[in-house]
């Protein structure tokens, strides 16, 4: 993950025209890591509208594997990501309150 100055740094307004905020530049990462550069529309829609913990999840996933299609892969264990409901990214455990159960 790099900052946000840092990203300005290596912002060359000839070659990156096209990407002028954060979520567009990590989807074009994410479409480079997965070696799926055709599909990063896909990627910067994602990193626009689902939550950065979530496709850091599925990307350290698909990284690990030995995958010939890393896109799909990747795609699939988003879908699993968000589907679980008892993940802690995608539902956070709430802190039961004691005092109403003890006033009966």
């Amino acid at each position: 993950m790099q900052k946000i100055g840092q990203i300005l740094k290596n912002f060359k307004p000839a070659e990156d025209k096209y990407i002028s905020r954060e979520f567009q530049s990590f989807g074009v990462y994410l479409s480079e890591e997965l070696d799926d550069y055709k599909h990063r529309g896909l990627y910067i829609k994602l990193a626009k509208t689902v939550h950065r913990s979530i496709l850091e999840k599925a990307l350290s996933f698909t990284a690990d594997s030995n995958a010939k299609n890393k896109g799909a892969l990747f795609m699939w264990k988003l879908s699993q990501l968000r589907k679980n409901p008892k993940s802690e990214i995608s539902n956070p455990k709430q802190i039961p309150n004691s005092n109403s159960q003890n006033q009966k």
